[in-house]
């Protein structure tokens, strides 16, 4: 009897025993997948081509970019990456959303800030995601999404008008740090850039010259400030080059054979080594998920003619240039490194959009989405990790400075548009009378938009048509409730007839304006 109970004491005991180790596991585990959460670093140039990084195109690209080309050979390059819009107000919108900007009212062009924020305050945004999911957020750079500026004396607002830069002092009610982000440095646009912001305070106005030194210290100052920290963190680097004003600094001047734009890109691409060695100073490199990309095509400020003539071609292989609804207006550089998930030197050729982000770091994080938010977002973690995208989206949106839609899915490209929609030629107004209404074109045998079947596919052109219709009215392109744009109103073609709704009677020195400003 003893015998017995003392070996049931000792079974007893045995279990006891392993039940406590299987809790002590499963405790060790849940905490190391707590700190397994990767680092998140979001690097994104501003109006840098597909054909500017020379691993992406190095027939054709004759600037040097070493750092995003050693990134490559650590992680992944996506062949068919794509901004939400082809000019920057629209495709940050949809970063920080997961929601296209044409819902909104931005239905076309850029904002120019001293206005109220174009995300609602009650959206959630990826790093009000993020901060409510544990990490710290930080935005460093450009911001281009509106905030007003106000006196700090009486809180009124500062009229744009009045003040062609935002005075030293004045505070932002509406910027980064309310949507999410616990720091923020940086600028709004190209205009404003001498002044800088830090927070929700213009803090002094420096040399345009000086910004990109500035993003590139204050994002290694922050990552270092990250050491040792146990939550992971979140850095949003949206730089504004190699946008105008085409401003290398001294130590970069002369070092590309292409002049000033190639010095820009040389030293745009030195963020990505100093982001990275900084990473590996404070020992986060394995941990942390860094994605290098664009907001949409080079601009022809950067003189493309002449570049092409030095054999450069900023957008490859590809047809048309920023503001074009033709993918060298949308299709970008995007590389990703994550050391033990995304195999290095890898190559995907998957149809991803930069609204992802948000539906990707959602999946990554195992947290669902918040109701009513990134109603356009597809989380291609499956596409890093070498596996096939699994998508309730019908296809991507484009969208073009003029607001010219364009629908892809598959091979198949549909632009309701007769010309660029854009900046190149032919323009709307330069295109024959008698060529077609709209373009359809085959990627995968016709990268470069050359042959238009339109109307030689009518059944493709109408399937097509359809489902971005229905992506439109529905409020979102995603499986899910409906939800509503912004906007009552939004014109499917902007060359001749109207499908949905009326069209916007622009006034045409905002236009003029709003193009000056994209540029």
């Amino acid at each position: 009897m003893a015998c017995r109970y003392t070996l049931a004491m000792q079974n007893r005991s045995f279990a006891a025993l392993l039940f406590g180790l299987l809790i002590s596991v499963l405790a060790v585990d849940a905490a190391s997948t707590a700190t397994r959460r990767p680092n998140i670093v979001f690097i994104i140039c501003d109006d840098l081509g597909y054909g500017d990084i020379h691993c992406l195109a190095p027939k054709t690209s004759k600037i040097a970019t070493p750092c995003a080309d050693r990134l490559a050979s650590e992680g992944v390059i996506f062949t068919d990456a794509h901004s939400g819009s082809s000019v920057c107000s629209p495709t940050r919108y949809g970063i920080m959303t997961g929601r296209y900007s044409w819902r909104t009212r931005l239905q076309k062009g850029v904002v120019t800030g001293y206005a109220p924020s174009l995300i609602a305050k009650d959206r959630p945004t990826v790093a009000s995601f993020l901060k409510a999911n544990g990490y710290h957020t930080a935005a460093i750079g450009k911001w281009h999404l509106d905030f007003q500026y106000l006196d700090p004396k009486t809180d009124e607002p500062y009229k744009q008008k009045d003040h062609k830069s935002p005075p030293i002092g004045a505070r932002i009610p509406d910027g980064p740090i309310h949507r999410g982000f616990d720091y923020y440095h940086g600028f709004h646009h190209a205009r404003n850039m001498e002044a800088v912001i830090e927070n929700d305070r213009v803090i002094e106005h420096d040399g345009v010259i000086n910004m990109l030194p500035r993003l590139t210290r204050k994002s290694v100052e922050y990552i270092e400030s990250r050491k040792g920290k146990k939550e992971p963190f979140f850095l949003y680097l949206p730089l504004g080059s190699p946008h105008t004003p085409i401003v290398p600094s001294p130590a970069w001047q002369g070092k590309s054979p292409l002049g000033k734009y190639g010095d820009f890109v040389m030293e745009t691409d030195a963020v990505v080594g100093a982001v990275s060695d900084a990473l590996e100073r404070i020992d986060a490199t394995d941990n942390t998920l860094v994605i290098f990309t664009s907001d949409n095509g080079c601009s022809k400020a950067a003189g493309i003619d002449a570049l092409k003539k030095q054999g450069h071609l900023v957008s490859a292989h590809l047809r048309g240039s920023k503001a074009d609804i033709w993918d060298g207006g949308h299709r970008i550089p995007f590389i990703a490194r994550w050391p033990g998930r995304i195999t290095p030197g890898s190559t995907s050729d998957q149809l991803i959009c930069l609204l992802d982000l948000f539906a990707t770091a959602a999946e990554i994080t195992g947290q669902n989405m918040p109701t009513g938010a990134a109603e356009d977002s597809v989380s291609f973690l499956p596409a890093l990790l070498a596996k096939p995208i699994i998508s309730t989206r019908n296809g991507v949106i484009h969208h073009s400075v003029s607001g010219h839609f364009a629908y892809r899915q598959g091979n198949w490209k549909l632009a309701l548009a007769r010309g660029s929609g854009g900046w190149s030629s032919p323009k709307e107004n330069q295109v024959p009378a008698d060529a077609p209404r709209a373009q359809l074109y085959d990627m995968a045998t016709d990268p470069g938009e050359t042959k238009n079947l339109y109307t030689s596919k009518p059944d493709i052109v109408e399937r097509l048509l359809s489902r971005l219709k229905s992506d439109i009215l529905r409020g979102r392109s995603t499986k899910g409730f409906p939800s509503t744009n912004d906007v009552a109103e939004i014109v499917l073609w902007k060359s001749g007839e109207k499908a949905t709704g009326k069209p916007v009677q622009a006034n045409k020195k905002k236009k003029n304006k709003e193009q000056k400003n994209s540029n």
